[in-house]
């Protein structure tokens, strides 16, 4: 079983065990979920961390391959593509049940077929950040244990960070604690998304110019700085009905997501051969 899976199991078994009484309860009961996961995450990541270092020359190649266990760019792509299938099928009853059940946590039932292609490819920019930026991030900074530590935290935010019922309060350090988490690297990713957008064939001027008048829209702090570079690298508008709309131009279309993962992988490539850069520059510096 994949190890974000696993944290899924262990959070949820949490919420079953705690999430009850009262506001105070909940928020104690939620704390406590969310930061055993990340504890139990962590002392995973530190033993495997540790195991590695006692291989020699193998060691790299099994931190690398834990470390690619923690991402989640694959299925990301899979699931998206899974809609625009759909889409481009006319079934927008099965596009609609996709993003619903693989990618976002608004009801998607009334969604109409524009909606729908804007939640997917909202759900590929913000995962840009969620599945890679800051799981890297925090290798580079605290190793195994420290992206180990951020998927546990960012697995409990997307499983009970809502402002609603009862996990107003149960979801709520989880979800600060993600806030917090995700401030550098959000930031990163949407300057990622800008550069991706130019080796994708799309308008990276166009993309950092919406990024920066329109990121601040979103209720989170973090989320509407990919998104809105998204947004703008397509030239489509991304809109959660009631919520925020981000960008100029008409809501996209089936062909809009694959031009998303596109611009979602290029940013990827950019990430990454800035991350080997900093960790060579790092290593050289320490030496």
């Amino acid at each position: 079983m994949h190890p974000v899976a696993w944290l899924g199991r262990a959070l949820g078994a949490g919420g079953r065990a705690l999430r009850r009484g009262g506001p105070a309860a909940l928020l104690l009961g939620g704390a406590l979920t969310a930061l055993g996961a990340a504890v139990l995450a962590g002392l995973g990541g530190h033993v495997v961390g540790a195991l590695a270092a006692r291989l020699e020359g193998l060691g790299a190649l099994v931190e690398a391959l834990a470390l690619a266990c923690l991402l989640s760019l694959r299925s990301l792509a899979a699931a998206a593509l899974g809609v625009k299938a759909a889409l481009a099928a006319s079934d927008l009853a099965a596009a609609r049940a996709a993003v619903g059940r693989h990618l976002v946590s608004r009801p998607t039932a009334t969604l109409d077929a524009g909606h729908v292609a804007s939640a997917t490819i909202e759900s590929v920019a913000e995962n840009l950040t969620d599945a890679f930026v800051a799981p890297v991030c925090f290798y580079l900074a605290f190793g195994l244990p420290g992206a180990a530590v951020y998927r546990a935290i960012n697995t409990a935010d997307a499983m009970f960070g809502y402002r609603e019922g009862t996990l107003e309060y149960f979801g709520k350090v989880g979800a600060r604690l993600d806030d917090l988490f995700n401030l550098a690297p959000a930031r990163l990713a949407g300057w990622a998304i800008v550069a991706g957008a130019r080796l994708a064939g799309e308008s990276a001027a166009r993309a950092a110019g919406v990024m920066l008048h329109d990121r601040r829209r979103t209720a989170s702090p973090n989320a509407g700085f990919t998104m809105s570079a998204m947004a703008g690298a397509l030239g489509v508008t991304l809109e959660k009905p009631g919520a925020y709309r981000l960008g100029r131009g008409p809501l996209p279309a089936a062909a809009d997501i694959a031009r998303s993962i596109r611009v979602f992988a290029a940013a990827s490539a950019v990430s990454l051969g800035t991350a080997i850069a900093t960790a060579w520059a790092l290593s050289h510096a320490l030496r």
